[in-house]
């Protein structure tokens, strides 16, 4: 089973070119670059977070930091990191834009990579065509050879293949692609909710402060 894969992959790549193994190397990485993201958002999107981050809003706008350290003392997830810098270093707008942008390679992590795949896997396969079609119209110039000869349209044939490969690498990275970009913006607006929330339990603390100092 093992044997007849690896020689339907070396046809393919006798059939297609050079071209196709810079293609089945990014088709490689790309999954695995997939997969990653997918663990990494699957385990930030679960129930226990997000019940957890509705907590910490709750407890962060009521001014209950004594709850929010503990919601977050073995937190290791984009929340509880700006949650633990809200906590320590305050919750002004400088503390939170810098907690929020040490956390932005996290959310981005692997995406300029996703993003060259989708760019250069078409590229890669248009010029493994192109490769092919020369080599093609080479045959034809060399030998006295009709246009429409068995060899000079398996030529072409084959060279269609890594356009063809080239496109469904970039569209299979493409869709998960706009995937984590979508959620790494629903985590960001999550993060100006605590930051919202911190703010606010803040302001109601200093108010009460007043109070009670007034009395």
């Amino acid at each position: 089973m093992v044997d007849t894969g690896i020689d339907d992959l070396t046809s393919l790549i006798n059939r297609g070119g050079i071209v196709m193994i810079p293609l089945f190397v990014l088709s490689v990485i790309s999954l695995t670059l997939i997969l990653e993201r997918v663990w990494f958002w699957l385990l930030m999107g679960g129930r226990g977070n997000l019940r957890r981050l509705e907590k910490m809003n709750i407890a962060f706008r009521s001014g209950d930091k004594e709850t929010v350290r503990k919601l977050t003392r073995r937190d290791g997830s984009p929340y509880g990191e700006v949650a633990n810098a809200l906590i320590s270093q305050g919750a002004s707008d400088a503390v939170a834009l810098e907690a929020v942008e040490r956390q932005r390679p996290r959310l981005d992590r692997f995406m300029v990579a996703l993003s060259t795949i989708i760019t250069a896997a078409p590229l890669l396969g248009i010029l493994g065509t192109v490769m092919g079609i020369i080599a093609s119209f080479r045959l034809l110039g060399d030998q006295a050879t009709s246009p429409i000869h068995p060899m000079l349209l398996g030529g072409i044939a084959a060279a269609l293949l890594t356009t063809a490969l080239g496109l469904i690498v970039a569209l299979v990275t493409l869709f998960p692609y706009m995937l984590f970009r979508g959620w790494a913006s629903q985590t960001i607006g999550r993060l100006e909710m605590i930051i919202a929330a911190a703010q606010q339990g803040i302001s109601h603390e200093e108010v009460n402060s007043k109070k009670g100092n007034e009395s």
